[in-house]
């Protein structure tokens, strides 16, 4: 079998078997085929797309290049939850512990943030001496006491997903529906969970601009979770402007506790409860999703979720008493008011725009190297459909670079659409995907 032959196939837009797919990935893993052949047939794949069935070969493939997570030592229904990415989204941290608290294991593997969009796992490490890499044995370990652990992914999880990635990110490959839900779900299928939620995000601050892409790629995954035999189901959420009041680390850990005590933003605490709803129905805890509501409703009521959290910490050596005490958390030097120039309602805030103005303050990372301040980022004291008077309070600035935060500070007046009221209420979520139907709200 040779590389040219399977990169010519594909550029005459033929179908590659599952013996070519399987060569290609393990030798460009063990690097027997170079950046420039791999780099080809990429682009073959971009312009001439794959099949259903080449995709799902494709991430079992990926799976198959490196190590898997086997979770058969937890008892009960292991649940998982994916987000595409987006401004504020602060989920994890509060699903986990609500689920968990109910009595499902949440297994969660995360990464880091990278551009506009935050990672769950920075937001972690903004809590002192909290551990995000452990041994399977610790992971199986928290899991069985406690219910709960969001860790890092092994070195060796899916190597060749992260060799293809880095090569799509500089070949303009990237924005391709099977190599995104390959690249996505490979990670997600290493790790043994049972049952797995996808938080497909969509609008300004998202990858997916329109709720139709969204539904192609959420159908696309729910495929290959479904043929890997996972229970897979996708939730099409907003993200035309930032999910809750924070972006940035420190603050989103700070509104995780909130929303945990039941004082969270409406939309951050109703998209959680959404999406905790559903995993409690695929664990097979409830049998509606008025059963399930009503149980996380009382987990949140009862403090179950919030202790789980601060149980979520201590188990991975974090500082409890960040938690307990917020204020403990790392502060900003500096915190500027910016105000409106305007008088009347928000009509839109680009979720991306803002996101971005939280990088510039330092609160992400431009290069995976790059270095996080984790007490830099935004609160959103408006938010779409909110009235706004002139010179009232639009979002506060957490910097420990004044310049920056003045540059900012104009971004930002310049970013809220402020105008007539919208005359439609907008959405939380747009649509659910599952194996069997597609369900638009």
């Amino acid at each position: 079998m040779r590389m040219y032959n399977i990169i010519k196939k594909k550029r005459d837009g033929r179908e590659l078997s599952k013996e070519e797919i399987d060569y290609f990935v393990e030798n460009y893993v063990n690097g027997q085929i170079p950046d420039y052949q791999v780099s080809a047939l990429l682009m073959a794949i971009y312009f001439n797309k794959m099949t259903a069935r080449e995709t799902i070969d494709l991430t079992k493939s990926m799976i198959n290049s490196g190590d898997t997570v086997d979770l058969s030592k937890i008892d009960g229904i292991k649940v998982d939850k994916h987000s595409t990415g987006g401004v504020g989204d602060t989920i994890s941290l509060i699903l986990g512990p609500m689920v968990a608290a109910c009595g499902v294991p949440f297994v969660k593997m995360s990464g880091r943030g990278l551009g506009h969009t935050g990672g769950t796992l920075d937001k972690l490490e903004s809590i002192n001496n909290l551990r995000v890499e452990l041994t399977t044995e610790e992971f199986l370990s928290n899991v069985n006491k406690i219910n709960i652990a969001i860790c890092s992914q092994t070195a060796n999880i899916t190597p060749a997903d992260k060799k293809i990635y880095s090569l799509r990110d500089v070949t303009a490959t990237v924005d391709n529906l099977s190599l995104i839900a390959s690249s996505i779900m490979s990670k997600k299928l290493a790790i043994g969970s049972d049952a797995i939620i996808l938080d497909v995000k969509v609008g300004s601050g998202a990858f997916m601009k329109k709720v139709e892409d969204a539904l192609d790629l959420s159908r696309e995954m729910v495929r290959i979770g479904t043929s890997y035999g996972r229970e897979t189901i996708a939730l099409i959420s907003n993200m035309n402007e930032p999910l809750g009041k924070a972006i940035g680390n420190t603050l989103e850990v700070k509104e995780a506790i909130e929303t945990l005590k039941g004082n969270g933003p409406d939309d951050l605490y109703e998209l959680s409860l959404r999406l905790g709803t559903k995993l409690l129905l695929l664990a097979k805890k409830v049998n509606s999703e008025k059963e399930g509501r009503i149980l996380l409703e009382e987990a949140i009521k009862s403090n179950a979720a919030y202790n789980k959290l601060i149980e979520l910490v201590e188990h991975q050596g974090g500082d409890i008493e960040q938690i307990k005490n917020p204020e403990l958390l790392p502060k900003a030097n500096y915190i500027i008011e910016v105000k409106s120039k305007k008088e009347g309602y928000v009509k839109s805030i680009d979720a991306e725009r803002i996101g971005q103005c939280a990088l510039k303050l330092g609160a992400g990372r431009k290069k995976l190297d790059s270095k996080i301040d984790y007490s830099a980022g935004i609160i959103l004291n408006k938010k779409v459909n909110d009235k706004v008077m002139i010179n009232e309070t639009l979002a506060f600035l957490h910097a420990n670079n004044i310049k920056k935060a003045k540059e900012v500070e104009e971004e930002l007046k310049d970013i809220f659409d402020i105008g007539d009221k919208n005359e439609k209420c907008k959405k939380i979520v747009y649509g659910l995907v599952t194996k069997d139907r597609t369900e638009l709200y």
